[in-house]
């Protein structure tokens, strides 16, 4: 069997622990050995000194003293908003969507421009070292098209679905459809790229969410009718993404605008089939294991306790909420819930690409929360949420997330002396004599520092992601 031998500092988080047990999971192998089969498997994750014989004449790629990780999830971006970060529009979430992000994402209506920004996002993506991401989609069918076939040509994972608005102001005019149109629309995405590139979503790296933008961008009517297909298309594996609790500013906010709008007992029952007056059932819930919502700043609790109940993930986007005012989400209050953790960068409400960023970003945030629910973020708690806490939100966590034996081999290739800065820290700074503090120190720093300068290379199941 021709196998593949990567070389390096290895990190990552064994087994299949909740976000609280990962400290504990936590591996590190200074002189590391990452075993591929021909397949892009794992087949040994160890010391070097303890590779087995059978594989000691495979292919060695020698990336010492650089560190080998598990590729980064990012569960929550916006293809529609590659070249919109950064937007100024004077105010919150309503505001910016309004006056920046509408617009920005109606050029995306010119096949032209939707194709240079497929490359664009795509080349980011390998530049972050994102091998897999849970991808907001453009409402226009040809741009979806050109993202899809970037992707796989970058042989990276992706899920995505066109972002559905039946209702909204004059900007979003151009992104809207009729009722009838938001379902044939994402119907026919569902029919044209759910799991393409295999043929089977049990191999593919190619997968499609249904997508309400969120709740104010839509109707009961539209929300009656995604849960209709849903309902039929859940067995095949199909995603559910959106927006959830991002912006609380009373009165006027996204929160209580959802709930005023339609006149339930929280923004979650929108999602969960509950979208009539009074949280009355009007049809099919979207919430499950495949359910990404992004941000679940301002979570009741009982909406907390729902997701966790039905397995649907948090997205948590620590640089966005920064950067729109949205608040910090409280840490120690939804972990306690057990829902799953993942995070995203949601560029370009968030100004981010890197994963290591958004971990940076939510240590500091999650550090400073008022009196006793500050917290520190164990590193391996860190890692947890950027790798294997996003495979699982993909509910792809058998599929790859962490170095353990028999998982497709998706990880990055960290060489810190593509930023300077990095490379010094690493090899001068002070080091605990308890050994254990020492590694936990090693892998905050890293994880504090990486850059895009530092990915080295990047690799989905075996095979090395390819820029355009």
């Amino acid at each position: 069997m021709a196998t593949h031998t990567h070389l390096g500092h290895i990190f990552h988080i064994a087994g299949a622990p909740k976000v609280t047990e990962a400290a504990a999971a936590l591996v590190s192998i200074p002189d590391g050995a990452l075993v591929l089969d021909d397949s892009g498997r794992i087949v040994f994750c160890g010391d070097r000194a303890e590779i087995p014989s059978e594989y000691e004449s495979g292919t060695v790629h020698d990336h010492r003293p650089g560190f080998l990780l598990p590729g980064f999830v990012d569960t929550h971006i916006h293809f529609p908003q590659t070249y919109a970060g950064d937007s100024y529009g004077g105010g919150q979430l309503l505001e910016w969507l309004t006056l920046c992000m509408f617009p920005s994402e109606t050029k995306f209506a010119d096949p032209e421009f939707a194709q240079q920004a497929a490359v664009e996002f795509t080349n980011r993506r390998i530049s972050a070292g994102t091998t897999a991401a849970m991808v907001f989609g453009s409402a226009f069918p040809h741009a979806q098209d050109a993202l899809f076939t970037e992707t796989q040509k970058a042989g990276l994972r992706i899920v995505s679905g066109r972002g559905i608005q039946t209702v909204g102001g004059e900007t979003a005019q151009p992104l809207m459809t009729s009722e009838e149109d938001a379902i044939r629309l994402t119907r026919e995405e569902i029919e044209k790229w759910h799991g393409a590139d295999t043929g089977d979503v049990a191999t593919a790296l190619l997968h499609v969410a249904i997508i309400p933008r969120f709740s104010l961008s839509v109707t009961p009517e539209t929300l009656k009718n995604l849960g209709e297909l849903y309902e039929e298309v859940r067995d095949r594996g199909v995603y559910v993404h959106s927006h959830l609790n991002e912006n609380n500013r009373p009165g006027t906010g996204e929160v209580d605008s959802t709930k005023e709008t339609y006149q339930v007992n929280s923004y979650l029952d929108t999602y969960d089939g509950k979208f009539l007056p009074g949280s009355e059932v009007g049809g099919k819930s979207l919430l499950g294991r495949r359910t990404i919502l992004a941000h679940c700043v301002h979570c009741q609790d009982v909406e907390l306790e729902r997701m966790a109940e039905t397995g649907t993930s948090v997205s948590h986007c620590p640089i966005s909420q920064l950067f729109l005012g949205s608040g910090t989400m409280p840490w120690k209050r939804t972990v306690a819930s057990g829902v799953n953790i993942s995070v995203g960068t949601d560029f370009g409400g968030g100004d981010e690409w890197l994963i290591p960023r958004v971990l940076g970003d939510a240590f500091k945030v999650h550090i400073t929360e008022a009196g006793d629910d500050g917290v520190s973020m164990h590193p391996a708690e860190m890692l947890f949420v950027g790798t294997l806490g996003g495979a699982r939100a993909l509910d792809m966590e058998n599929r790859f997330g962490n170095f353990d034996v028999g998982k497709e081999a998706d990880f990055v290739v960290v060489d810190p002396s593509g930023t300077p800065a990095l490379d010094g820290l690493l090899r001068n700074a002070f080091r605990a004599a308890d050994p254990e503090l020492a590694r936990d120190q090693t892998l905050f720093a890293l994880l504090m520092g990486i850059r895009e300068t530092s990915i080295a290379e990047v690799y989905v199941a075996g095979r090395r992601a390819q820029l355009s």
